[in-house]
């Protein structure tokens, strides 16, 4: 039985496609840069141009892809640094970084009814219908995710009680962490991968990753939705 596709925009090294393929998708990554370790089907793209010319294509107006209908769902992770922790902190980090999240939105919302979700970090302009958290799945990182969707979801609560003072401190603290900080070199990459639940990435690209955790838990309540169209 074929599994319906789901496009992966702004698809980085496959944090979010590897959960999606765990829920019961097959998974098409979009990156404007070159992803070796993507685990799936990649196309080099820029993604705002894929998504416009999915959404020409859903509208029956020309297209320069060859694609379009095959795909049941799409998932969008913008770049996220200007509305990170270290861009709210001041000294620069980010001020050149691109705001994609409206534009994306924009062209999201004119897919109609083909199902689809925004990813960004807490604290950014995406609307935050579903807030995961590492400690909802017993990760140990906290991680917090905004997702926005045009189909109804669910959010589990965070446990952070779950966690307990076992990690390395940050740089500016002497108290040990009760979770992983990823991106850091002086934390061994395999501590690193273990936490976020990813086994292929580089230091960097797990810096930008999602676990996959998440978008398991995202795309199970997707196909949910599917599934519940179709037998409308």
């Amino acid at each position: 039985m074929s599994r319906p596709k789901l496009l992966d925009l702004f698809c980085c090294a496959g944090g979010a496609a590897v959960g999606y393929d765990r829920a019961g998708f097959e998974v098409v990554g979009v990156d404007v840069q070159p992803q070796p370790r993507y685990p799936f089907e990649f196309i080099r793209e820029d993604a705002i141009r894929v998504l416009d010319h999915l959404v020409r294509h859903w509208a029956g107006k020309p297209s320069a892809f060859a694609f379009g209908h095959e795909f049941a769902a799409v998932h969008a992770s913008p770049p996220c640094q200007k509305f990170t922790a270290y861009r709210r902190r001041g000294g620069g980090v980010g001020d050149s970084a691109p705001d994609l999240i409206e534009p994306v939105r924009e062209l999201l919302e004119q897919i109609g009814l083909l199902p689809w979700v925004m990813e960004n970090v807490e604290g950014s302009p995406v609307r935050p219908h579903v807030k995961l958290c590492g400690s909802s799945f017993g990760l140990d990182v906290q991680r917090h995710r905004w997702f926005e969707t045009n189909v109804p979801m669910m959010s589990p609560p965070c446990v952070h009680g779950i966690w307990k003072p076992r990690f390395p401190h940050a740089t500016n603290r002497k108290n040990l962490r009760k979770t992983v900080e990823i991106g850091v070199y002086r934390i061994p990459l395999a501590v690193q991968r273990e936490a976020m639940g990813i086994d292929w990435m580089t230091l960097d690209e797990l810096t930008l990753a999602l676990p996959p955790a998440y978008t398991e838990f995202i795309g199970g309540q997707m196909l949910g939705h599917l599934e519940a169209q179709s037998a409308a």
